[in-house]
């Protein structure tokens, strides 16, 4: 009889725990996501919950493109950037479980022409070192010069061979998408096919994800493809597709969140899918072995200790439970991939403007709903948090524009201050008047340009025509009355390093 009772208390209490853990998503998230699209200024969102091999949550909000009708639907494609890094890594380790390869076999075994800065990194460096980033450049090193560039693929690898690294082989995470790229080729070179080609027919049809893009190129004329958006200075704004098909395994693939959805399900699933082994068990354990310290890891709320790197995947501990995710950022997309293996589940973000916080908010506010731990609205915490940023932002952009606004003189007629300029590893930018304005442009990036106006001195504000690269100031270095070179940054969204480029 005491077993009787045990047992029925215990089917309550887990029904009980199910009934919690699914509250928010039945009885609030429409709300919370419909309210916060407003206040994050977001034109569209998919969202999808995965739990014990089902969908038990999956929906469309908002639309394609801000002003126009059309809806966003679970088979709305999104750009996932970064989140296509799993696909490659685990695309390697299909290949390693075949026995076609090993993680451990150098990248030059594969790809001949490798080379990095330091010869005895050429000759060491793995397929492992690519997928973990441990090559030892500093986070995003190198992607202004790559981010929707006209370079090729093979122009990318060469220059990712002449760029210094910041630190140490093996030393320091590091986050480079150059070297995905380069595992793209190793999988060229082992299966025979393209990188694109290979993830199509590898995981894409047989997870029969329908909608999924490898190129970003596709979406230019794919249907029911979500626009890419951002917000400048507090308004929401279509911008271009980002084209970064020379990185395509970093970050190219274009998804649905219902193809989303197939991809976790087999995932939690060893590899399974419609009743058939599609990614190889050995291949998902691979890819979950840590192989980079990333650093510790705290939490407003609940316990989380330490972040590692696997192959393609970030790997946590939270609240006690492992976690397996990735974030995806790219041209007016960002997206969240989260697993959580023990409990047999999986919550997947997916919007369309690359200036939101919330797609982090609603992952996290997820992932405790499936946890069963208490509802903390991350969202208003989150939007605090980049209001209080784009404030402090919008100051200082204000600021140095009163400044250009008074006139400074530079320290040496604005002349001197045109030509051509050289990086050693980029190429070229030319300084000329334009319309009465001195602009910068790139070599590599056609059609990006940024307009410079004297702040005094030295210093000049960059303003650039796309909002991504941001507005900026950059110094310029003179010595015996002559410009000598000039300090060229970016926004933090595509690179934390700066370039000096050198005066001809």
């Amino acid at each position: 009889m005491r077993k009787l009772i045990f047992l029925f208390a215990l089917c309550c209490c887990l029904q009980l725990q199910s009934t919690a853990q699914r509250a928010f998503i039945s009885d609030s998230l429409d709300r919370y996501v419909e309210r916060n699209m407003t206040e994050w200024k977001i034109p569209g969102v998919a969202v999808a919950v995965v739990k014990q091999g089902k969908i038990i949550w999956e929906k469309g909000y908002g639309v394609l493109e801000t002003g126009k009708p059309a809806k966003v639907t679970p088979n709305t494609r999104f750009g996932i950037g970064s989140n296509s890094k799993a696909f490659t890594a685990t695309a390697l380790a299909m290949l390693q479980a075949a026995g076609k390869l090993s993680l451990d076999d150098k990248v030059k075994k594969w790809v001949p022409d490798f080379k990095q800065y330091d010869p005895w990194i050429t000759e060491q460096a793995t397929v492992r070192d690519l997928l973990c980033h441990r090559l030892g450049f500093e986070t995003f090193q190198g992607d202004f010069m790559y981010f929707d560039s006209d370079l090729s693929y093979a122009e990318v690898k060469e220059k990712f061979g002449q760029l210094k690294p910041l630190n140490g082989f093996r030393s320091k995470w590091g986050y480079t998408n150059a070297a995905f790229a380069v595992a793209g080729e190793v999988i060229e070179k082992v299966s025979g096919q393209t990188w694109g080609q290979f993830i199509d027919s590898a995981i894409f049809k047989p997870l029969q994800m329908a909608t999924a893009l490898p190129y970003s190129i596709s979406l230019d004329t794919a249907s029911n493809a979500a626009s890419a958006h951002t917000v400048v200075e507090g308004v929401l704004k279509k911008i271009p597709y980002g084209h970064i098909d020379n990185l395509a395994p970093a970050g190219s693939i274009s998804a649905s969140v219902e193809d989303m959805s197939h991809w976790a399900m087999a995932l939690l699933d060893n590899g399974k899918w419609a009743g058939k082994t599609v990614i190889a068990p050995d291949a998902i354990k691979a890819t979950r072995q840590p192989s980079s310290i990333i650093g510790n890891a705290g939490h407003r709320f609940n316990r989380k200790h330490f972040a590692l790197y696997g192959l393609g995947w970030m790997l946590e501990d939270y609240a006690g439970t492992k976690i397996v995710s990735h974030t995806g950022g790219v041209n007016g997309f960002v997206t969240a991939f989260t697993l959580l293996p023990e409990e047999n589940a999986a919550v997947i973000v997916l919007t369309n403007t690359d200036a939101n916080g919330f797609y982090t908010a609603l992952n996290a506010e997820l992932v405790d709903a499936v946890l069963n731990l208490p509802y903390r609205d991350y969202s208003a915490l989150y939007l605090a948090g980049q209001k209080a940023g784009n404030a402090e932002d919008a100051a200082r952009i204000k600021k140095l524009r009163d400044t250009v606004a008074l006139k400074p003189t530079p320290a040496l007629p604005l002349s001197q201050f045109l030509g051509d300029y050289l990086h050693a590893v980029y190429g070229h930018m030319t300084i000329a008047m334009e319309n009465g304005k001195a602009v910068a442009r790139f070599e590599h990036h056609k059609g990006r340009f940024a307009v410079l106006e004297p702040l005094g001195g030295n210093w000049f504000l960059a303003s650039f025509n796309d909002p991504l690269y941001g507005i900026r100031e950059w110094p310029f270095t003179i010595e015996n009355g002559k410009v000598k070179s000039v300090n060229v940054n970016v926004n933090d969204f595509v690179e934390f390093t700066t370039y000096d480029f050198v005066k001809q």
